[in-house]
């Protein structure tokens, strides 16, 4: 009797992996945007580069959100903050 319960147990999820769970999909791994475009130059003057950064409440997205390795994550900082100095970038939106 134990037998059959277990036979059953191991048999309703035989199709599917150990790690298997419907409700999330595999996502794919972002690219850094600044690591596959040789061409593409991170300069703080240009207001329109920088925007795709910064949320629409004016902070600096995260990694997992753009992307962008930890080296040029610390650059794209670096350029918002100083875009934010002089006034090319504002600090909050209202």
């Amino acid at each position: 009797m134990a037998d059959k319960k277990n036979s059953k147990k191991n048999n309703r999820n035989k199709n599917y992996d150990e790690d298997y769970n419907p409700r999330f999909k595999k996502q794919r791994k972002k690219v850094c945007p600044l690591c596959s475009d040789k061409n593409f130059v991170l300069d703080y003057k240009n207001a329109e580069m920088m925007k795709k950064f910064i949320n629409d409440k004016g902070k600096i997205l995260p990694r997992r959100t753009t992307g962008a390795c930890s080296k040029h994550q610390r650059d794209i900082t670096l350029a918002i903050k100083r875009a934010r100095a002089i006034a090319i970038l504002p600090y909050t939106q209202d």
